[in-house]
């Protein structure tokens, strides 16, 4: 029929296949045709049943998200699903690779859904900042229960095809050949007696009666939503499928997509997930990307326990090296309780944790190291002591080998200049934890060779990584703004704002923790450390280190831990501290608002993304959001610090900075010239903000 949809048939069932690559996405061009097969094979007599299957490696992975906030060309995903139901004969979804989104909303408009053993279904559009706006919300509590329907659906995580079975999403699952026992099934299917039920019709599951549990679950999850809409709406319309007739529901569940495509939130979310993309995309295709089997780690402690882990979670064999048997055998150990503690969640079986251990291999020798194809440092961040490791390495790794260091500010040209191979020296910003943490800042240095960049790039995404390609400065993009965003809050606590009040400013601003409890879990003596190293100073936490009060690992800090607690109490001893600072340097105190704070904090903030623009050390404004959202918590609903100051008006913010730079004489506060220009232009660096 075109391109993108066929129809073949196999004695009485017609098989409609679906082929628009990559993943079969439900854009215009497959939907008109689509349309145009199923009310045709709804009328032929000679059709039995009717099997619908895709080409490629997935079933249809979801709309076409670029026709978001569009006008819908017609036919759109619910009148397609509406003729599907209105199909008598059997229909039949054959689902192999992903059913996600879009495609798991048509594969509910069938009768029936069988998948291959290996395949995932989902509706992910929640972290879209969307609903399922194909009638998911209203058909998929009626094949699995409201309670199912609304975990899967505000948490966005498909299923496997095991559980999708034994919910009832799907009808059955075959391992291999899956269109020729779609096509049997259908044929047994269009041979009983009886009409049959589409999904819309199917109502046992939806009991009044379950809405008090039903409630008390969406509060809960209500509460893990920090101020995001998607997930409220996303219960609010699985909740509608129970009080509401099904056309009440299903216009409800398209009222709410039409607010939330149309607001700034999924604008945000939507930006954030093309921007992922982009950032991914490192070298050109044809550039031939290094072999990467064996992955070698030098240091065991936090750091480098925890990218050992990564490795390993991503299959990789790792050799670890530490200075000593007595820190490698710590090291192991700590790697060994952390994968048990997955075990004991229920989030790793005990197999795959003896997989995972047998892929360590320990040594105390540089010359182990010798075979392998990439080899991250992550020692202590002094410039001496890194430089004597690749030094080191210089002398036993193999040619080829990409050499990385797990630095957060040093000077990665001076690092590869103490090699003699400095086109194979990258640097590999983990966070920590950097088994958990998606981020990874990777650093290009003047002489790093292209392949090695991109080899990092794809190496990153095959252990669950988001890469970002920045340049060398001091804290590179995410630390160096880090930095910018911190430069005030001290001057605001000797005004008299206190950690907490600070701290609430920032998790109403929708941040998971405030900078002070920031700081108090990473531990202060690590940006006492930087200070020092830089000739910098900061009063009250300065102060604290020099009492030993490192923060949540020595349980005092800006808050007190007390018992080995995690939960942060105001410190009535930093309170005084700060009284008697600020009086010796002849501060008064005043009433400090949320506003000020916000402006002294985050302002600074996008102003020195503006510069990290202007100095090339990130490629696009975007890239700088990928960093903050996914490594420093920046709130997802907002869609990174330069996307969220297009939203907050540039003008506004170039008016504080000026406001805050003429009381106070900072620099920080003085306005870059590329934010000045982003605001007469609307975009940075001639890219849409939005």
């Amino acid at each position: 029929m075109s391109n993108f949809v066929s129809v073949t048939r196999d004695g009485g069932v017609a098989v409609v296949i679906i082929d628009n690559p990559p993943v079969n996405a439900l854009s215009f061009h497959v939907r008109e045709p689509l349309m145009q097969a199923l009310v045709s094979l709804r009328d032929e007599p000679d059709v039995a049943a009717i099997v619908i299957a895709c080409a490629g490696r997935t079933f249809v992975a979801g709309a076409d998200i670029t026709e978001f906030g569009k006008p819908v060309q017609q036919p759109d995903l619910r009148a397609i699903i509406a003729v599907l139901e209105t199909i008598a004969k059997p229909t039949v979804a054959a689902i192999h690779g992903t059913a996600l989104g879009g495609g798991l909303e048509l594969a509910l408009g069938c009768h029936f859904r069988v998948a291959d053993a290996g395949a995932r279904l989902g509706l992910p559009e929640v972290k879209l900042g969307l609903l399922p706006g194909g009638g998911g919300t209203v058909r998929l509590p009626r094949l699995v229960g409201p309670l199912k329907a609304l975990r899967m659906i505000v948490s966005g995580t498909p299923i496997d095809a095991a559980e999708a079975l034994a919910a009832g999403l799907v009808d059955a699952v075959f391992d291999g050949d899956l269109a020729a026992r779609a096509v049997r099934f259908a044929s047994k299917m269009a041979g009983q007696d009886g009409p049959l039920a589409p999904v819309r019709d199917r109502n046992s599951r939806l009991d009044p009666a379950d809405l008090p549990d039903f409630d008390r679950q969406a509060a809960e999850l209500a509460k893990k939503a920090r101020g995001l809409e998607a997930p409220i709406a996303c219960a609010q319309s699985v909740r509608n499928a129970i009080t509401l007739p099904f056309e009440a529901a299903l216009a409800a569940e398209r009222e709410l997509f039409v607010k939330l495509v149309e607001g700034d939130q999924s604008r945000a979310q939507r930006h954030l997930f093309f921007a992922e993309r982009e950032a991914a995309k490192v070298g050109a295709k044809d550039i031939v990307r290094r072999k990467i089997a064996r992955v070698g780690v030098v240091g065991a402690g936090t750091m480098g326990g925890g990218i050992a882990m990564a490795f390993a979670n991503g299959g990789f064999p790792v050799t670890v090296m530490e200075t000593s048997r007595e820190a490698l055998e710590r090291g192991l150990t700590t790697i060994d309780k952390n994968y048990a503690v997955s075990v004991s969640r229920g989030s790793l079986s005990e197999d795959a944790k003896q997989q995972r251990v047998g892929l360590f291999k320990g040594s105390t020798n540089y010359a182990d190291l010798a075979d392998c194809d990439l080899i991250v440092e992550a020692v202590f961040e002094e410039m001496a002591v890194k430089k004597e490791v690749f030094s080191r390495l210089d002398a036993v790794a193999r040619p080829g080998a990409i050499l990385a260091t797990n630095t957060s500010y040093l000077d990665v040209n001076e690092i590869a200049a103490s090699t003699s191979r400095p086109q194979d020296v990258v640097g590999m910003h983990f966070f920590s934890p950097a088994n958990v943490m998606k981020l990874l800042e990777i650093v290009r240095a003047e002489k790093t060779a292209p392949d090695a960049l991109a080899t990092i790039a794809e190496l990153a995404r095959r252990i669950g990584k988001v890469p970002v390609v920045v340049g060398v400065c001091h804290g590179f993009v995410g630390n160096r703004m880090l930095s910018a965003r911190g430069a005030e809050s001290e001057t605001l606590l000797l005004e008299s704002a206190t950690p907490q009040q600070i701290d609430r400013v920032f998790t109403d601003f929708g941040w998971p923790m405030g900078p002070f409890q920031m700081g108090d879990l990473a531990g202060l003596d690590i940006g006492w450390r930087n200070r020092k190293a830089r000739g910098q100073t900061a009063v009250i936490a300065d102060a604290l280190c020099e009492q030993g009060h490192f923060g949540q690992k020595t349980g005092r800090g800006f808050y007190l831990y007390e018992n080995g607690s995690r939960s942060p109490a105001p410190n009535p001893e930093v309170e005084a501290l700060i009284r008697d600072k600020a009086a010796d340097q002849g501060i008064a105190p005043r009433a400090i608002g949320a506003k000020e704070i916000i402006e002294r904090t985050l302002y600074p903030m996008i102003n020195e993304g503006a510069k990290i623009l202007e100095e090339g050390i990130a490629a696009r404004a975007s890239d700088i959001d990928v960093v903050w959202v996914n490594g420093y918590g920046f709130p997802v609903g907002k869609g990174g610090p330069m996307f969220w100051a297009g939203l907050e008006g540039l003008d506004k913010i170039i008016g504080r900075l000026g406001h805050w730079h003429q009381r106070t004489g900072k620099d920080i506060f003085r306005v870059a010239p590329l934010l000045r220009q982003a605001a007469e232009t609307g975009s940075w660096e001639g890219k849409s903000m939005a």
